[in-house]
């Protein structure tokens, strides 16, 4: 057979018929042509029709286990020899292991390895400009005692002798279609045709063993936090000393006392007094690239922003920064004593927010009530 028409519906070999059905109509309702009219998905269309058709049948899945294909043309009978119609002896195999596995003999020692992960705390200085780490990582290793190969110095893997390095052994039963051939993978040496009578006392066969390595990492200016750098070949080591996978490490940005990032700006509260937000000041910032002067111009309100450009994160991909917004915050004074009370009433009246006689109209009386008030806290 070319198809395997349980993995066509995703279902076990041992599947019953409730479970069939419901794989058919739930691929059906997703590949039907009225909903999904591409070409290559009414081909699989087709592919889900065939396979149900077979295996809702108990006749038809009885002949399809043995070898046969129902399907097919005097697919339902016949011997298994070699110019049987339909039948030869990779289409048994197939039934019994699937089409779509292709893999014949032995399976191989050697296997990639696992990826891995750190995770990396870096400050905000370091993502803002780059640096270099040295990591400790515990990860497997090609151990050294005996190469990868994980037997013993001075021994070697042997071939098995059941099934003569083959990797499967064979069994043939007779059935009403004739003889049927079934393979599966050897007892002895679990399919890799060839065993190890003496392991490595340092990896038990394994052909790697844990330790602890230090690697040196580049982390590029502009990371975030969730940023993952890729370092081929850095993770954990296959067995029989396969490719070892890849080691991605995590970074995790630490939080900064004075500055709070945005993507790639950052932001920042300053705190001046009233008097300062009126006529103006500059107020010292330590900056990522050192100490800067704010200026405050006069009659700045509270909540403005002030943005120093250049001053942010760089930009990970491409050239150039982000920006420094300082937020502003006036602090308006809660107690006065009676001196700093009469400078304000003074101011006042200069300013026209108050008659010299003490007398104010309505609405700058309940103004300066208002004002008084916040002065005192209340």
């Amino acid at each position: 057979m070319a198809t395997d028409y349980y993995a066509v519906l995703g279902v076990r070999r041992d599947a019953g018929q409730d479970e069939i059905k419901k794989a058919f109509r739930r691929l059906a309702r997703e590949l039907h042509p009225d909903v999904n009219p591409d070409p290559k998905t009414q081909e699989r269309f087709k592919e889900i029709n065939a396979a149900y058709e077979v295996l809702s049948d108990p006749q038809k899945r009885q002949v399809y286990d043995l070898g046969g294909d129902p399907l097919s043309p005097g697919g339902g009978g016949g011997g298994f020899g070699a110019g049987a119609a339909g039948f030869g002896f990779s289409d048994i195999m197939d039934a019994f292991f699937g089409a779509a596995s292709g893999q014949r003999g032995p399976r191989s020692r050697t296997r990639r390895g696992q990826d891995a992960m750190i995770r990396l705390e870096i400050t905000l200085d370091e993502a803002a400009f780059g640096t270099t780490k040295e990591l400790q990582v515990d990860t497997a290793v090609t151990c050294t005692t005996c190469s990868g190969e994980g037997a013993a110095p001075g021994t070697s893997a042997q071939t098995c002798d059941m099934c003569r390095g083959k990797g499967e052994v064979s069994q043939v039963t007779r059935s009403f279609l004739g003889q049927v051939m079934t393979s599966r993978p050897c007892p002895q040496c679990q399919g890799f045709g060839t065993v190890v009578p003496t392991p490595c006392p340092e990896c038990a066969g394994d052909g790697r063993v844990r330790a602890r390595r230090t690697l040196t990492v580049k982390i590029p200016a502009g990371v975030d936090n969730g940023t993952r750098i890729q370092l081929a070949g850095e993770g954990e080591v296959g067995p029989g000393g396969g490719p070892a996978g890849d080691l991605y490490v995590e970074i995790a940005e630490t939080n900064h006392p004075t500055f709070q990032r945005r993507g790639d700006d950052l932001h920042c509260t300053v705190t001046i007094p009233m008097t300062a937000a009126s006529l103006g000041t500059q107020v010292p910032l330590q900056t990522l690239d050192g100490p800067e002067e704010v200026d405050i111009r006069p009659g700045t309100q509270s909540g403005q922003s002030i943005p120093l450009h250049g001053r942010g994160v760089t930009h990970l991909r491409g050239g150039g920064r982000g920006d420094l917004i300082v937020h502003v915050e006036v602090q308006t004074p809660t107690k006065l004593d009676p001196e700093q009370e009469d400078l304000l009433r003074r101011l006042a009246v200069l300013r026209g927010e108050e008659r010299p006689s003490g007398q104010f109209s309505p609405g700058q009386q309940g103004l300066f009530s208002r004002l008084k008030d916040a002065f005192n806290g209340r």
